[in-house]
C-alpha cells in the first residue's frame, strides 16, 4: 500500500556530513508526522528527530545542533542532514511516516528498510 525507501547512508569520517532521504510512495492521501530513528548494534531503536506536516521539529538531545530534519510535502520525502558526525552516530537509520491512505482510507504507521551510517576513521 505505502512504501518508504531510504537512501544516503554510507561511511564517513568523524566530523563529516551525510544527508539521508526517505521517499514515500503508494496509496498516499496525507502524510502526517515523519521521523528518523536509529538502531546501533546491540542497542534498542531510538528516536532521532521528528517533523510534523506543518514543519514543527523535535530532536533527541544528542543530535541537537548537528542534525536537521526537513520535508518536502509535494515529494512525500523527509530528509536528515547530519553534520559533525561522531562515531557514536554509527547505526542503521530508519524513517517512519504516519500515513492516511486512499481507497480505502486507513491510518498506517509505515517504516522504511533502513540505511547504514558508519562514522569511522
Amino acid at each position: 500500500q505505502v512504501q518508504l525507501v531510504e537512501s544516503g547512508g554510507g561511511l564517513v569520517q568523524p566530523g563529516g556530513a551525510l544527508r539521508l532521504s526517505c521517499a514515500a510512495s503508494g496509496r498516499i492521501g496525507v502524510i502526517n508526522d515523519m521521523g528518523w530513528y536509529r538502531q546501533a548494534s546491540g542497542k534498542q531503536r531510538e528516536l532521532v528527530a521528528t517533523i510534523t506536516r506543518g514543519g514543527t521539529t523535535h530532536y533527541v538531545d544528542s543530535v541537537k545542533g548537528r542534525f536537521t530534519i526537513s520535508r518536502d510535502n509535494a515529494k512525500n520525502t523527509v530528509y536528515l542532514e547530519m553534520n559533525t558526525l561522531k562515531p557514536e552516530d554509527t547505526a542503521d537509520y530508519y524513517c517512519k511516516a504516519l500515513v492516511i491512505t486512499t481507497f480505502p482510507a486507513r491510518s498506517l504507521e509505515v517504516w522504511g528498510q533502513g540505511t547504514l551510517v558508519t562514522v569511522s576513521s
